[in-house]
């Protein structure tokens, strides 16, 4: 028996309005529940990405045990290889400014590095960097080809 992936990721901050914001305009993320003031789940593919407010997880006496971190995590998105372009306008037409840009395996991989409100470091970055082909993150990738 063994886990077969993740399927959720919390990152915390501060400011859950600017989060919102920034999730759902600038990476097109959907909400899948939100409590003002606590926590905000986002959808993302079949994965699930949320974010608590660090002082009320942190609280005891919760229904799920206390959890919490204070400054910026990081969190890797999966990007097709042929819309690091596009990602890279995207950011830049909305003042996100990127702050490393990186290739991996002998130039086969890319990484565009930036941050959201709460700072924490979000990285898009192809699935050929760690060896996969799009196909394994993507299913098909609309160039018939699944070399990246």
């Amino acid at each position: 028996m063994k886990v077969e992936r993740i399927l959720e990721t919390i990152l915390y901050a501060d400011d859950l309005e600017a989060v919102e914001l920034f999730y759902t305009n600038i990476l097109g993320l959907k909400i899948q529940a939100k409590v003002p003031g606590s926590h905000i789940f986002f959808r993302c593919g079949p994965q699930m990405l949320l974010f608590f407010d660090p002082e009320r997880s942190a609280k005891a006496g919760r229904a799920i045990p206390s959890h919490g971190a204070r400054g910026p995590g990081h969190l890797a998105f999966a990007a097709r290889k042929e819309d690091m372009d596009s990602w890279r306008q995207w950011l830049a037409e909305h003042g996100i400014p990127i702050e490393q840009a990186a290739d991996w395996s002998g130039g086969c991989g890319h990484s565009i590095y930036f941050r959201d409100p709460a700072g924490n470091s979000l990285e898009l970055i192809t699935p050929s960097s760690w060896g996969m082909a799009q196909t394994d993150v993507f299913g098909v990738t609309g160039l018939g080809h699944d070399s990246d």
